[in-house]
């Protein structure tokens, strides 16, 4: 299970270090093979274990090759997948147009949401944090049957 907000440095190569209290579960989990893709809604990174991927990419592989919107989602989704292996440091190489799409410079937060990643700048996700807790607190978004469920 993938949880927590985790504040990072980026060294100068673009590798960042995967906090240590996930780097052991990620090699028993996948042996320290992950993918990095965009996140196509929000300005963000989303680094899978490799087996959580796989997951994803069987339910592209069923999108129509006919149907614009499903191809468009493969394009991105696909076309930005990395796979990349923890070192031996426990570090992973985030290529530079990964990092553009994100704009992450030195400064980044990993956070884990169950099955995945998602790594941000830091001044995006205090941006991001700012306005999910704004809408919350305004109640002004859909209340979908989950959500009228969910309690904590």
């Amino acid at each position: 299970m993938l949880r927590g907000a985790n504040a990072i440095n980026l060294d100068s190569k673009g590798r960042l270090a995967i906090p240590s209290r996930y780097r052991q579960l990620l090699l028993d989990d996948c042996t320290g093979q992950l993918v990095c893709t965009i996140d196509i809604q929000q300005s963000c990174l989303l680094l899978y274990p490799l087996h959580e991927w796989e997951e994803v990419e069987l339910k592209l592989s069923r999108f129509s090759s006919t149907n614009p919107h499903e191809r468009r989602i493969q394009r991105l989704l696909l076309g930005y997948a990395v796979e990349l292996e923890m070192d031996k440091a426990g570090r992973i190489l985030l290529p530079a147009p990964l990092r553009a799409h994100a704009g992450l410079d030195k400064e980044i937060m990993m956070v884990g949401q169950i099955n995945k990643f998602e790594i941000w700048s830091e001044t995006n996700w205090n941006k991001q944090i700012e306005l999910d807790i704004e809408t919350e607190r305004s109640g002004d978004f859909e209340l979908t049957e989950r959500l009228q469920e969910f309690s904590y």
